[in-house]
């Protein structure tokens, strides 16, 4: 076996009259993607899987290119479904993420239960890594919600904020058999 690297998307372009899924990245988060296509882990990247998002497959195309890959694009690996409030002022939707973290068993004002997620999330990244040989190395391109939630199993955690990263572009790394074993881990976002 071998590792698999969590990218979550860096900054993106929020525009409230787009849904929150198509969002693609800002002239910033561009600069940062392309930064992350430079650090060490990127040249022994195998396959990329990325999540339907525009913000993530824009992330993963930056790595595509370096390694004339085609991302593997997952739409069950797609962000908590907040879609029931749409955009949300910044505050908001801090306070908003707060509460789904917090209440991992309740949809907080129609969002996707946060157990819902991880379940859909961990099941979706376990099976895709099934058809990628053991020993090639694989980057997940994500949200930061999806990649908390997916840490937290890993870590074999309770749900939880304190685990999430402090800033968009960040990045985690794990080894593929972890997915099938309960072992506490502990585990560190890296900031781009």
């Amino acid at each position: 076996m071998t590792w698999c690297i969590y990218l979550t998307h860096p900054e993106v372009a929020i525009d409230p009259h787009v849904p929150v899924p198509e969002w693609g990245l800002s002239e910033i988060g561009r600069a940062r993607a392309q930064q992350a296509a430079g650090l060490p882990f990127a040249s022994e990247i195998g396959a990329i899987v990325s999540s339907g998002e525009t913000k993530a497959i824009e992330t993963a195309e930056y790595f595509a290119a370096l390694h004339d890959i085609t991302p593997v694009v997952r739409a069950d690996l797609h962000e908590n479904d907040r879609s029931a409030t749409g955009f949300l002022p910044p505050a908001e939707f801090e306070a908003v993420a707060d509460q789904f973290f917090a209440d991992p068993e309740t949809s907080v004002r129609g969002w996707e239960r946060a157990v819902d997620a991880q379940t859909r999330i961990v099941t979706g990244v376990q099976d895709v890594l099934t058809g990628i040989a053991p020993e090639t190395p694989v980057l997940l391109a994500g949200h930061g919600a999806a990649g908390t939630l997916l840490m937290c199993h890993l870590m074999n955690a309770a749900i939880s904020r304190s685990h999430d990263q402090k800033r968009g572009g960040s990045w985690y790394r794990f080894e593929k058999d972890w997915l099938a074993t309960q072992a506490a881990r502990d585990l560190r976002w890296i900031e781009v």
